[in-house]
């Protein structure tokens, strides 16, 4: 009844210095309170890092990527790529590590590393950035819904689905049918 479209937002784009213990705290303190309100699991040693520069732009990009290549596979890919990360310690940074995530959610690997360097993808992940900011994204994630051209926020930040499950119940039966979403044209215009 509703297509499912991920934008990037960026959170921390063409960050250049590595992590200082100061942001370290800081991004902890986020990952403990997200883990006490979903369960969900994080490796902490990821702090015990030296040096890693935690640019979110190129996860940013690979999802872009895998986007444009397997529209179908994009949470997939998301929610392997979340894993890797937060759970699993693995760094996203690295093309080579996002190609293997890309590959096991069913992209072709060869594909996926020939588009993700190329100015288009790069063009479309600052198009989402400045989307998503053109829309007040200011907290990760957000859910917005779209009927027609009227946006609606369903969510800012991190809440549990059964929270918001009976708003977006209501909205869906508020709203029209919407056509599925060509995802080859939202490249150029999702919303």
């Amino acid at each position: 009844r509703a297509a499912i479209y991920p934008i990037v937002g960026g959170l921390r784009p063409l960050t250049a210095d590595p992590l200082n213990d100061n942001a370290k705290a800081e991004i902890r303190h986020h990952w403990e309170s997200v883990h006490s309100a979903s369960g969900q699991p994080f490796d902490f040693s990821f702090f015990e890092r030296d040096g890693f520069i935690y640019d979110t732009e190129p996860a940013c990009r690979a999802l872009v990527t895998v986007r444009f290549l397997e529209p179908k596979s994009s949470l997939d890919f998301l929610n392997r790529m979340h894993r890797a990360f937060y759970a699993e310690n693995c760094d996203i940074t690295d093309k080579d590590v996002l190609a293997e995530l890309a590959e096991a959610a069913g992209v072709d690997r060869a594909g996926f590393l020939e588009f993700f360097p190329t100015r288009k993808m790069i063009y479309l992940t600052a198009s989402d950035f400045f989307r998503s900011q053109s829309m007040g994204v200011s907290g990760f994630p957000t859910v917005i819904l779209r009927a027609n051209e009227n946006l609606s926020l369903l969510s800012a930040g991190f809440r549990k689905f059964e929270d918001l499950k009976p708003h977006l119940d209501q909205w869906l039966e508020s709203e029209p049918e919407q056509a599925p979403v060509n995802d080859k044209a939202a490249e150029t215009d999702p919303l």
